[in-house]
């Protein structure tokens, strides 16, 4: 059953008789640095499946700290926080982004040029935002078990602490993304500052299907096997390895609508590699997407919450 904090007073508090040392409700001696006497969690039913979702988002919000805390203490315990650990960070999508313009330009019998390089690296960087947000949420309940069944707070902070953690990530890979555009002479002009809301967006679609996956695999455990292969279809649908029009040139189009993703890398590669606005469908299709999955995947994990700790 869902928590809610309950402050009081010392004056609400039974007061200890006049010429006597103040006691606690357990008689023993109260310490004068005792912060959580005055602490008591009420437990109360959610109606229609729900908690009260303005209260329950203000002590999401009082409580930032901790999933971003959280998030850190990941960070520093996978060494992602050194320089070696930062460097792997970046090094293994430039791996990647060089291995498949190698293989594009074997199969296509020409290269294609350096800026298309370029745009490998972006796409690869902000699709790796979203996969890591998503599979660091599937775990985000179950791995915190031991956290849930001993310390009360609202459970939405924890597939947020997963998504913080990927973004940690992705904040060294920024500025090499940037050095290599410069270096390939892909244009730019104010049109790139449209990749702050882009990357926006992504995150804003990541939490919502993390905080989706989060609640499932308290049910379905295996889901966590299943999410990988997932995010693998996604990525190969995604314009990342090919350009939208040359999906639609080969009668894929409808990759680039049904995949939640696809519109935002769209967008991306419109921003960042050609110094364009996308087109205004691209931007619905990509804000459409993010608002929907977020929607229905925080609705559908706080009406699963009151039984995260039953089913853990």
């Amino acid at each position: 059953m869902p928590e809610q904090t309950v402050q009081t007073t010392d004056e609400e508090l039974p007061q200890p008789a006049e010429g006597t040392s103040p006691k606690a409700r357990n008689g023993k001696p109260r310490r004068a640095d005792d912060e959580f006497t005055t602490n008591y969690h009420v437990y109360e039913p959610f109606q229609a499946g729900l908690p009260p979702l303005g209260p329950y988002f203000r002590e999401c919000w009082r409580r930032r700290h901790f999933a971003l805390q959280l998030a850190y203490t990941k960070l520093r315990a996978r060494n992602y926080d050194t320089v070696l650990g930062q460097l792997w960070l970046v090094l293994t999508p430039l791996l990647m982004a060089a291995v498949y313009y190698m293989l594009i330009t074997i199969i296509r019998g020409g290269s294609r040029g350096p800026e298309h390089f370029a745009h490998l690296v972006a796409a690869l960087f902000v699709y790796n935002l979203f996969a890591q947000s998503v599979r660091q949420g599937v775990s985000s309940i179950v791995g915190g078990g031991k956290l849930i069944l001993n310390t009360a707070f609202p459970r939405l902070l924890l597939p947020f602490s997963a998504v913080a953690f990927a973004f940690r990530r992705f904040l060294p890979t920024i500025p090499i993304a940037a050095a290599v555009h410069l270096i390939v002479g892909v244009p730019v002009g104010w049109e790139t500052l449209l990749v702050i809301p882009i990357i926006a967006i992504v995150l804003v679609t990541a939490l919502g299907v993390a905080c989706l996956v989060a609640a499932c695999q308290v049910y379905v455990r295996d889901l966590s096997n299943f999410v990988r292969p997932v995010l693998r279809v996604g990525h190969f649908t995604t314009p990342i390895l090919y350009t939208a029009e040359e999906a639609v040139e080969r009668g894929l189009g409808l990759l680039m609508w049904v995949n939640p993703m696809a519109p935002a890398i769209r967008a991306l590669g419109d921003a960042v590699d050609h110094a364009e606005v996308p087109q205004a469908t691209v931007w619905a299709a990509a804000v459409g997407w993010a608002v929907f999955l977020c929607i229905a995947g925080v609705l559908f994990f706080l009406s699963r919450e009151r039984e995260l700790a039953v089913r853990l």
